[in-house]
């Protein structure tokens, strides 16, 4: 799998201007923020609550199959900002027709619905675009690792914005609407992107085989226990994941909290201030304990949603929404920091592609259905299904998964 993370930015020109940077940022991720945590509100609202998994699982497909599009066609004959302009007008037109397939087939349908296949068209060529906006601010940027963060800050800020702009719909988050606010960022983004630097294609003209482009060099590193602790660590936790971004919205809607969108907005808040006093934890804490403490947040967050289910307690609720900055930032940042330590320099692109792999995709595909099971199998099919069970599920998972990594793992050295 490719990673963009070892660009050579140093040759890049100094005069690109970082605002330009932070507002393609801010618009690949106003797209995905519009309509990824929301879409459970219209679907509820169209009856169409039934395909929930199906499509929660299209982003982790398409996470799985990107890097062979990047790797084999646009990492080696077209630049990069003209990859990005064509990925996001098209995934824009699958966007659009979206609200017009709700009525068109029953939830029974299953696989065969329209509505799957648009989203999933969508999927395919949105999630080739996070590595290609990535590789495009790492040419043009001096000094990455101070100027870098900036320019993905604004790539939080834009899913916050995208979150709000939902909450703020006529309908809230049951509108169609919300398909509509993503296809617009999509086209702006595609149109925007052909006035970015030119980007030339990062492996014109080099060999590259299939098993670099999945990263599979990685795999010798699970002769190290600690990687391959931590890498099957990394693909459990990243089950119940799943469960947050599939069903906390529905939860916090039942709990008659104003705008869910906007509520689910406040995780992501917590993760811009959580990121910001990371490198101060990793002085005092080191990597084994940053990682317990991010996969042990999981199992709070889990229960307090348990805790709070019966007697709808908000101010627990919004709690555990906020334990999200903790949750992503101290297991997924701080796994991606281990990785870039544990994997010799030749291997660390694709052992950070591998990573991305097994979490964005595998894991969180099969966290997906799993989920989605659990919920059946607590009245999921009735209008309030026993969520204080559904959300003791996934707590206990994550502590089993904190014990496996607590015990296996050891902590390298600072």
């Amino acid at each position: 799998m490719h990673s963009y993370a070892g660009s050579n930015a140093a040759v890049a020109p100094a005069s690109t201007p970082v605002a330009a940077l932070g507002v393609m940022m801010f618009l690949q991720f106003f797209i995905w923020g519009a309509w990824y945590v929301s879409v459970t509100g219209w679907l509820n609202a169209q009856g169409l609550s039934g395909l929930t998994a199906l499509v929660y699982s299209v982003c982790p497909i398409a996470a799985i199959l990107s890097p062979l599009f990047l790797g084999m066609v646009a990492d080696r004959f077209f630049p990069s900002q003209r990859v990005l302009a064509l990925l996001h007008v098209l995934g824009a037109l699958c966007m659009l027709a979206v609200p017009r397939m709700a009525g068109t087939a029953a939830p029974e349908a299953g696989l065969s619905h329209p509505l799957v296949w648009l989203l999933l068209g969508h999927a395919l060529c949105y999630m080739p675009t996070l590595g290609l906006s990535s590789a495009v601010a790492f040419r043009h940027i001096t000094q990455p690792e101070k100027v870098f963060p900036l320019i993905r800050v604004c790539g939080t800020v834009g899913w916050i914005a995208g979150n709000v702009a939902v909450s703020f719909l006529p309908e809230g988050d049951r509108s169609p609407g919300q398909f509509y606010l993503a296809a617009g960022a999509g086209l702006a983004l595609g149109f925007f992107s052909l006035w970015l630097p030119n980007t030339p294609a990062p492996l014109a003209g080099r060999r590259t085989s299939l098993r670099e482009i999945l990263g599979l060099d990685a795999l010798r590193l699970f002769a190290d226990r600690n990687y391959l602790v931590f890498i099957v660590c990394a693909f459990l936790i990243c089950i119940p994941l799943a469960g947050y971004y599939q069903q906390a919205r529905n939860f916090v809607d039942f709990a008659e909290v104003a705008r869910p969108t906007l509520t689910m907005s406040l995780g992501q808040v917590s993760e811009v201030l959580f990121m910001l006093v990371m490198p101060l934890f990793f002085v005092r804490l080191g990597i084994k304990k940053m990682l317990l403490i991010g996969m042990l947040a999981w199992a709070v967050r889990y229960g307090l949603f348990a805790g709070a289910a019966d007697g709808k307690v908000v101010a627990m609720i919004v709690a555990g929404v906020l334990l999200h900055g903790i949750c992503y930032d101290f297991f997924f940042v701080t796994g991606q920091v281990y990785v870039d330590r544990a994997a010799p320099h030749a291997i660390r692109a694709q052992a950070q592609g591998f990573l991305v792999l097994v979490t964005q995709g595998l894991g969180m595909l099969v966290g997906a259905f799993v989920f989605q099971h659990l919920v059946n199998a607590h009245g999921g099919g009735g209008a309030d299904p026993d969520w204080a069970a559904i959300w003791l599920w996934p707590a206990a998972a994550a502590v089993v998964i904190a014990v496996i990594l607590g015990v296996l793992f050891r902590s390298p050295p600072r």
